[in-house]
């Protein structure tokens, strides 16, 4: 009997760690018990319980958008909020100090980043990239394991009425490595409250040992697992709650030592509650997702759902299902909290979850243009009670939805006849080349996800080159974090004999002015036009003229006309891809476009064969070009505000930007004090707030030689020129009379720039140096960097304040001061390299460098009471003798005074030891290894008998 329990505990554990996921079909029901429940009734009973019998403080979910955690993309624990707390860094005035017991339903996003479901999602029967978790808290040792697994079963047993024999618990059972024992205590109240001993199992620290991160708190979890198969056959265990107890700390050098207080952190997935409560074998059957998946059979046309799974799947039609409901529930959610599809970070892994749900609806369900957006009011009805911002948001997340699905279907066209085009041409075992991929992603010009076009090669039996692919994002990499500084390339040129030939022959210089054909919707977007040209001349690298280029020939292209943006006056190049006009599905990539005595060069990479003649049509990478619009826009206003904070004769020194963060260089007499840089911020906030119109027009230079106000750098400027106004139209702003350009930017600009100032979103000055005598350089980022930036500050600030507190309070012994001057020194360590207000930065420094040295005579004071302490003891135990030898604890060291040097006592005692030491004159330590201390401690006495 015993052999076999052994047995069989080995395959639960084995089929725990493999996956714990339903399997098989969907549609069955579990069994007649127990009985369904709507899942706002479960949510509702989980809440009402540790409110109402347990005396728990509800608090609401926090947004899915990490505030002041630069680690996370998205909320992806119901913990994430509560992080402060468990770190010890909480501010002791805050509200969440007073947290002692608490609960909440808290939305979950995981997708992207370290905890991603996203690529699993659809192709199983459980995943999701949305969920909500349930939880509940137990503070600075509220209550602890006993209560918390008490509980747990209360609610699970008797609330929700799930019998007691298809509940299974884990615990953790130890890790010799670490030095941690079997948490046997989990184990003794498992059973004590009446789970069968063959029910509960122990894990190591794999499964059942929780961390926060390499650093920080941590402790053992137990796990109760559901048994779907009911007492039929083997058991199908799923794991429904985790009950953390955080009762360790992980130190940087990974040892563990215990926190000064405990807590409970727990929780529960929302859908594979309800699916259990519901009978069902998937989450995806329950009244979570149902509404959901009858609205998709009802807009598309396509057969009904069936959950089914792999092979069963054809068509991978309940799949596309899957995908397009689980991914308008997360774009909903995390539009309605702030994070809109973008070009990096969160909005990037949006923009992905986006345009995968337009991709199975469209070719798999065969749903009509615009058919997403009709899903968000489905998405409200079975949310928005609980999460009202989804209500209140429900228009602007559709139509944001709507917007994006239109934009992408003909990117998505076109990406399609671009890859049956390249599968033609490959062999029977040739891989999908990297540069097509690359040229069809979002790190390219296409916008489709690499996922996505991965899974659109795999329905058709091919691989992609994924080393080729990694190889080109890591030279992606390496560009964009050179962008912060302006980068001399070795790109193709035009020698001035080959400029000389293009004068001779006529040829007029490059017509750049579709640049500027862009406008703004009514929705807030921009819409950019493409541009038709024809090749002119053709180059090789070597800047040779030539008639035409070949295959995968990296050449120089000139043009009657572009709309391409050719890096000057600071602005980085665009980059986009262009076609020759009726072949479509040929995209031949421009990295970039430069000014070479009046004509734009624009270097590509040719896929195909390209001759001079040819007809091309361009388009620019609007991602791309919308960053280098809004960085160019705040650098007017950052441009603006310093004459404002510093004085009307602030001269700008130059600047660089680009999609990524901004660099301005600007003369003052002196650094900028924090209060400066805070209100230099704060006056381009009031700017972008105020979301006032720019204004552009090219007008005769002379027009601008005598306003008062209009700001010029040092540069030849073309006539006629072009001059950006804020807020006031050219015309009036050029008027000498008006003094408008005293009171807001106006400057003389060939760059592009937005149209209103609202779309800048924020700015924030991350940097400030010297960069020479006079000449200070600012770093600034804007929209969602800066939203960020300004949420770590505020964080730090945070942290900062709960140190400054823990020292007012005191430390009674020494190890506990060395633990804050610790803290104190990881916290400037992160106030020193953290993407924040650079104002708040130079504060929290001052402050923590006063902390410091505050935090070091605190501890010498206390080493000090303690080494008086010592010094009565050692003589106590030793009142004869002309010397003292004994040993004492390190941290006392610091506070003695020999009359000779610690560093050679310590050498004298160690070498015979076969062991070293080191030193100073005043304190010493060394290492050796002996069997007999008494022998070692002869020596030291006899040495120090020498000495003295």
């Amino acid at each position: 009997m015993a052999v076999s329990m052994a047995a069989a505990a080995g395959r639960l554990r084995r089929a725990i760690r493999r996956s714990p996921l339903w399997k098989g079909p969907s549609r069955r029901p579990l069994s007649s018990e127990p009985p369904a429940a709507q899942a706002r009734a479960v949510r509702d009973a989980f809440l009402n319980f540790f409110r109402d019998r347990h005396g728990h403080r509800l608090v609401p979910s926090a947004s899915v958008r990490p505030r002041g955690d630069p680690s996370l993309l998205f909320v992806n624990a119901g913990m994430n909020q509560f992080k402060p707390i468990f770190l010890g860094t909480v501010n002791p005035r805050s509200e969440m100090a007073a947290f002692r017991r608490v609960a909440n339903s808290q939305k979950c996003v995981r997708a992207g980043g370290r905890h991603s479901d996203l690529e699993d999602v659809g192709r199983d029967l459980s995943h999701h990239t949305f969920f909500e978790m349930l939880g509940n808290w137990a503070f600075g040792g509220e209550y602890f394991k006993e209560e918390a697994c008490s509980m747990a079963w209360e609610l699970l047993t008797q609330v929700y009425g799930i019998p007691e024999d298809r509940l299974w618990v884990s615990y953790f059972g130890g890790d010799p490595k670490a030095g941690l024992d079997p948490d046997l205590e989990s184990r003794d109240i498992w059973l004590n409250l009446g789970v069968r001993d063959s029910h509960v199992l122990s894990f190591g620290p794999e499964e059942n040992f929780w961390e926060m991160g390499d650093t920080g708190p941590c402790g053992p979890c137990t796990e109760i697992h559901y048994d779907l198969a009911g007492r039929v056959g083997a058991p199908q265990l799923v794991e429904l709650w985790n009950l953390v107890f955080i009762q360790h700390n992980r130190e940087a050098d990974g040892s563990l030592q215990p926190l000064p207080q405990r807590h409970v952190d727990t929780g529960m997935g929302l859908e594979r509650l309800v699916a259990v409560l519901q009978g069902t074998r998937s989450t995806y059957d329950t009244d979570l997702f149902s509404p959901l998946l009858k609205a998709i059979h009802q807009g598309c046309g396509a057969p009904p759902y069936l959950g089914r799974v792999g092979a069963a799947d054809e068509g991978r039609t309940d799949m596309a299902y899957r995908v397009v409901a689980d991914h308008i529930r997360t774009l909903s959610v995390c539009i309605a909290d702030g994070v809109y599809p973008g070009m990096s970070g969160a909005p990037l892994v949006l923009r992905r979850i986006l345009r995968r749900a337009v991709r199975f609806s469209t070719e798999v369900l065969r749903a009509p243009p615009g058919f997403l957006g009709s899903l968000v009011p489905v998405v409200v009805e079975t949310l928005g009670d609980v999460y009202p911002e989804l209500q209140k948001n429900s228009a602007q997340i559709a139509h944001l939805v709507s917007e994006d699905e239109a934009a992408f279907l003909a990117s998505l066209q076109r990406g399609r006849r671009i890859i049956d085009r390249t599968l033609r041409r490959l062999g029977p075992s040739e891989l999908f080349p990297a540069e097509v991929a690359w040229s069809l992603s979002l790190a390219g010009n296409l916008g489709l996800p690499l996922d996505l076009l991965e899974l659109m090669l795999e329905e058709k039996g091919v691989q992609l080159d994924s080393a080729g692919l990694a190889r080109l994002a890591q030279e992606e990499a390496q560009h964009r974090s050179q962008q912060s500084e302006p980068v001399q390339k070795q790109g193709l040129q035009l020698n001035v004999h080959a400029l000389g030939e293009l004068q001779r022959q006529g040829v007029p210089p490059t017509d750049d002015s579709p640049k500027y054909n862009y406008s703004l919707r009514p929705s807030g977007s921009y819409e950019f036009s493409a541009c038709e040209a024809q090749v002119l001349q053709l180059y090789t690298e070597d800047g040779t003229a030539v008639a035409s280029v070949g295959k995968g020939q990296r050449c120089g292209l000139l043009l009657d006309k572009t709309n391409f943006y050719a890096e000057q006056g600071g602005q980085a190049s665009d980059r986009g891809y262009l076609v020759r006009v009726g072949q479509e599905d040929v995209l031949f990539p421009v990295a970039q476009a430069q000014v070479c005595g009046g004509f734009i060069l624009h270097e590509a990479v040719a896929p195909e064969g390209l001759k001079v003649g040819d007809q091309v049509q361009l388009h620019v990478d609007e991602a791309w070009r919308l960053g280098c619009m809004e960085k160019h826009t705040a650098t007017h206003l950052l441009s603006w505000a310093l004459r404002q904070t510093l004085g009307p004769h602030t001269e700008q020194r130059g600047s660089h930007l680009s999609p990524e963060r901004l660099r301005f260089d600007v003369a003052t007499q002196a650094p900028l004090t924090p209060e400066q840089l805070r209100e230099v911020e704060g006056t381009v906030q009031d700017a972008v707030g105020q979301d006032e119109p720019v204004y552009m027009e090219d007008v005769a230079l002379a027009r601008t030689a005598h306003v008062p106000g209009l700001r010029s750098l040092d540069e030849v400027y073309p006539d006629p020129v072009r001059v950006v106004s804020v807020g006031v139209p050219v015309a009036r702003a050029l008027d000498p009379a008006s003094q408008a350009a005293l009171r807001t930017s106006v400057e003389l600009c060939c760059g592009t720039h937005l149209l209103r100032t609202g779309a800048v979103g924020d700015l924030v000055i991350v940097g400030e140096r010297q960069l020479t005598k006079g000449t200070t350089r600012l770093l600034a980022v804007t929209g969602e960097q800066a939203q960020q930036a300004r949420e770590v500050g505020q964080s730090l600030a945070q942290e900062v304040e709960a140190a400054t507190e823990r020292l007012s309070r005191g430390s009674q012994d020494v190890a506990a001061a060395q633990r804050l001057s610790k803290d104190v020194g990881r916290l400037t360590d992160a106030v020193d390299t953290a993407v924040m207000p650079q104002w708040q930065r130079r504060e929290l420094q001052a402050t923590l460098k006063a902390l410091q040295r505050r935090a070091n005579t605190a501890i010498r004071k206390l080493e000090l009471g303690q080494a008086a302490q010592k010094t009565q003891e050692l003589l106590q135990r030793h009142s004869q003798g002309p010397l003292i030898v004994d040993t004492v604890a390190a941290e006392s060291l610091s506070s003695a005074t020999p009359a000779f040097t610690a560093e050679a006592w310590a050498l004298a005692v160690c070498s015979p030891m076969g062991g070293k030491a080191w030193g100073s004159r005043v304190v010493a330590q060394g290492t050796g290894t002996t069997a007999d201390l008494g022998a070692a401690l002869s020596i030291a006495r006899a040495y120090a008998l020498d000495q003295l």
